[in-house]
This record gives C-alpha cells, structure tokens and sequence, in this order.
C-alpha cells in the first residue's frame, strides 16, 4: 500500500504534467472541462492545458464597421483602410471611418454552400506599387468544386479587379462542401503558402497522407503560380511539387513569426486542435495519427504518435475551433510582442499564445465577453490588431492601446 506521502507525490506530478510545468510549478490551466479524449495523454509537458497568463494589457475595442454578411479575412491597406473578403462572394474595402464600400468587381463566381466561399484575401509584398492582390476560394467546377487561389490588380478607383487569373487548383477535385481549408500568407523568401484541409470525407481523408494530391496539405509557389525548385517533393513523378508540408486536416490559420517560422493551426476531430511548426517536407500525421475523438464520440483509427510524424506544439481538448491567426511584432503593445494570436469559433474569443523556444508557454483568452465568433485577426500598419466576426452581420473590430 502507498504512503499517504506517496500519494500525494504521485498526485501532484500527475497534475504538474497535465499542465506542462515541473512538479515545483504552479499552474493553473484555463481549461478545466473534461477532456473529449478521456484515455489520450499528451507526448510532452505543455503540449496541452499549459498555464493560463494575463498579461494585464489594457486595451480599448472599436467596433470600425458593422453589417459585413459573413466576413473571412481582413487585410489592413496603406493608409488605414481595409480590404475585407465576405465569404458569399464578395470583396470589399471598409474606409478608415468604417463605410462599407460597394463589392469590387471582378471576382469569380465562389460555392458559396457549407464551409465554401471567398475565403482568404492577401496583398503582394510589393502591393504599394503592384496593386496585387490574391485571395483563395471554393471554385464550382464540372465535376464538384475545389480551393482555389485567384490573383488581380485592384483599380486605381479600388472598384474593380483587373488581370484576374487562377493560379492554383487544389487537385483532386471533390463534391462536397466541406474542409476547403485556407490561409493564404506571404513568406520572408516572397513565396506564398497556402492551406488546404483534406474535405473531411472518410473517403478523402487518406488523401492527406497522398503526395499524388494537394488535400491535407501545405503548398509553396512562386507569385505567379509556378513552383519554387527547391520544393521538397520536386522532380518526383509521385508528388505534386507544390507539395511544403504533408498530413494536414483542415488548416484555417497561418502565420509567419519574426524569424521567419511558418506555424499553422487545424481543426482537428472532436478534441484534437492543433498548433504546429511548419518545416519543408515534414508529415503532420493526418489520418493516421491525431488528438481527440470523431465527432460521433468514436475513438479515431489511429494512435497519437507515430514514427515519420511531427507532434503538434500544442493542442486543444476540448476543441476552440481556430480561425485566422497573427504573430504580434508591433510596437503598440509592449507586452504581446512575439505572441501568436489565433481566432477562436468555437469558443467565441481572441486567444493568446505566449511562445519561447519554439513551444508554448502560457495561454490567455481575450475577448470572450463580446460573444461573436472571431474568424480572422490582422495586424495594422498602427499596431493595432483588427478583428472580423463570422455573423450573418459581421464585424470589423480595432484592438488598440486604452485612452
């Protein structure tokens, strides 16, 4: 029989790991819901639950804009102004003051059904001269649909789009209006990266884990569409040489840090979100490998770990169903330098990673009090972060230093 002393050892190294600290630590998770997953256990301290920080910032919220039907991203502009991508279609720019401008001509014709529609907006790097803009969308096709990313120049009137091309089709295509993914971000390289989810289907799932297909994947290519020779699947007759990473679920966020690091972030199963560190060729183990259980409540087929396969830096049981992410690197906010702000659905809130060392340190929710789905997060020219609302009559929000 144990000693009491024992016991209580025991408990407390039980409770120290569940919270990603020595036993020495104090800490307290801010989740402390049962986990979905009951018998999983995470393959490092801090994977999971890592203690909730506050960083006592405080901040004043405008509401810049109302009445946006659905909006997926917003991009800051040159001069304060905001390009917004309205998911049934719809690209529009909201001035500094908050008038919601007249849809820019141009755009292809989106599915806008499920989780299909004009999804991500980005500028080209050299925007304040090219007036580049590129945007990935759910493209109808003859035989279903498929992620697409599109490229135009925005008129000098910004009314409409001109030398609009598609310069990317996500293969194979599907009929389904699920899991389209998409991030579209620019590299420190120039190169663009883009996410796609694997369309959720158990028949489409394996293709994830397919280098013939872009579903479940992470792709780099050149601003015009054509592939980067350094790609790491480049040259070989099974892989699509688009191909940067591999083994994805359904990727909504990515990001850039100050040193040049892609992270990404994935809806994962019922219990199974995750933060990964994106490195050129790597497999992120979707579906054979993941957190959490089906949303039927079923285990999933596969372990949590497998040999070949990158652990995720951090995951969520239960789920915050992330959408839209940020490293902060302004001057505004003194206190969130470095940290990795992430869009919660879900959950109905900003959440705040405090990253050292290339593993989360600290967790904290922003937010939460205002109850809309955050969709996307943006940092601005000023240092302010700005914040759009997945509602039938969307929000746009500036976070900036209180008065």
């Amino acid at each position: 029989m144990r000693s009491p002393r024992t016991s209580f050892i025991a408990l407390l190294l039980v409770a120290s790991a569940a919270c990603g600290h020595s036993a020495d630590a104090q800490c307290t998770p801010l989740e402390t819901r049962s986990p979905n997953a009951r018998d999983q256990r995470p393959a490092f301290a801090g994977q999971t639950r890592i203690c909730g920080v506050k960083s006592n910032v405080a901040f004043d919220v405008t509401v810049v804009a109302t009445g946006l039907q659905k909006p997926w991203s917003v991009e800051p502009l040159p001069g304060g102004d905001y390009l917004i991508s309205e998911k049934p279609g719809r690209l529009r720019i909201v001035s500094r003051n908050g008038t919601i401008g007249e849809p820019i001509a141009g755009v292809p014709a989106v599915d806008a059904r499920g989780q299909g529609g004009l999804l991500d907006v980005a500028l080209s790097p050299g925007f304040a001269t090219d007036r580049t803009i590129f945007w990935s969308f759910t493209e109808p096709r003859e035989d279903g649909n498929g992620t697409s990313i599109a490229r135009g120049v925005l008129a000098p009137d910004r009314k409409s789009l001109t030398d609009v091309r598609v310069i990317f089709r996500v293969l194979p295509t599907y009929n389904n209006n699920m899991h389209f993914g998409s991030r579209v971000v620019f590299g420190p390289d120039g190169m663009l990266y883009a996410t796609f989810g694997e369309r959720s289907s158990t028949a489409t799932r394996p293709y994830a884990q397919d280098l013939n297909s872009h579903l479940g994947k992470v792709i780099r290519i050149r601003p015009d569409g054509t592939v980067p020779p350094d790609n790491p699947f480049v040259g070989r007759a099974d892989a699509k040489p688009e191909i940067w990473s591999v083994g994805h679920r359904n990727p909504q966020a990515a990001a850039f840090d100050a040193r040049g690091q892609l992270w990404e972030v994935e809806h994962g199963t019922n219990g199974g979100d995750e933060l990964n560190r994106i490195e050129k060729g790597k497999n992120y183990g979707w579906a054979d490998v993941g957190y959490g259980v089906e949303y039927s409540g079923a285990p999933l087929p596969g372990p949590t770990q497998k040999a070949g396969t990158e652990q995720p830096v951090y995951y969520w049981d239960p789920v915050i169903a992330p959408s839209g992410a940020q490293f902060y690197t302004g001057d505004a906010f003194p206190a969130w330098k470095n940290s990795l702000f992430i869009g919660a659905l879900r959950e109905q809130r900003l959440v705040r990673l405090a990253i050292e060392n290339g593993r989360v340190t600290g967790e904290e929710h922003l937010l939460a009090d205002r109850g809309h789905r955050i969709r996307d997060v943006r940092q601005g020219p000023d240092g302010a972060l700005y914040v759009v609302t997945d509602d039938e009559k969307g929000e746009l929000w500036r976070i900036a230093p209180k008065r």
